[in-house]
């Protein structure tokens, strides 16, 4: 069980457009050697499918790319490039939720309790991989706004706050995308930060 900080991994976060994802890359191209790019979305839609297509083309051609909706822990191990990049953990929530509520509203409780219970174990999974490589999590901040009307939105507006969270306490470095600048948060949290 990963407990501690670990300077190998890093939380990006930010609201939509913030520039999250150009910043992690910008980050795995710095650090050098083999990038690992776990996709986590869902590509149901044209729109998600032309999205997930300029992503693409905005990452280097020699970059790996795996396409995992839940097995996250499974994803992050594969492969042995040095850096691993996870975009994002936005979508991920959301298709652990589809998995384990669906549309249900309100959700049922045991099966937010399932959710919250895989989530947390396929991140613990994902972090052990931090002791041999670099792991950038790309994450949207959602609970800034305000509290959602349906049961559903709420339940998922929670996990993704309890999935950040648990990253964030367990990152060596958290970044706050604002406009396309990043804020060090772990380094203003610490005490005269």
């Amino acid at each position: 069980m990963v407990s501690e900080s670990l300077e190998s991994v890093v939380l990006i976060l930010g609201g939509a457009r913030s520039g999250k994802s150009r910043f992690a890359q910008e980050l795995a191209r710095r650090a050098g050697g083999d990038v690992l790019y776990v996709a986590t979305a869902e590509l149901r839609e044209e729109e998600m499918r032309s999205r997930a297509e300029a992503h693409r083309a905005e990452r280097p051609a020699g970059w790996e790319t795996v396409e995992e909706p839940l097995a996250l822990g499974t994803a992050v191990r594969s492969g042995s490039a040095a850096t691993v990049i996870v975009d994002c953990l936005t979508l991920w929530a959301s298709n652990v939720l589809e998995r384990f509520v669906g549309e249900a509203e309100p959700p049922p409780a045991p099966s937010l309790v399932e959710a919250r219970r895989f989530a947390l174990e396929e991140l613990e999974r994902a972090l052990e991989a931090a002791r041999e490589r670099r792991l950038l999590f790309v994450s949207n901040e959602v609970g800034q706004g305000i509290v959602p009307l349906g049961g559903l939105a709420r339940a998922y507006r929670d996990l993704l706050g309890e999935v950040n969270q648990f990253v964030a306490r367990r990152a060596g470095q958290v970044c706050l995308m604002v406009a396309g600048l990043p804020v060090d948060i772990r380094r203003l949290a610490e005490p005269g930060g």
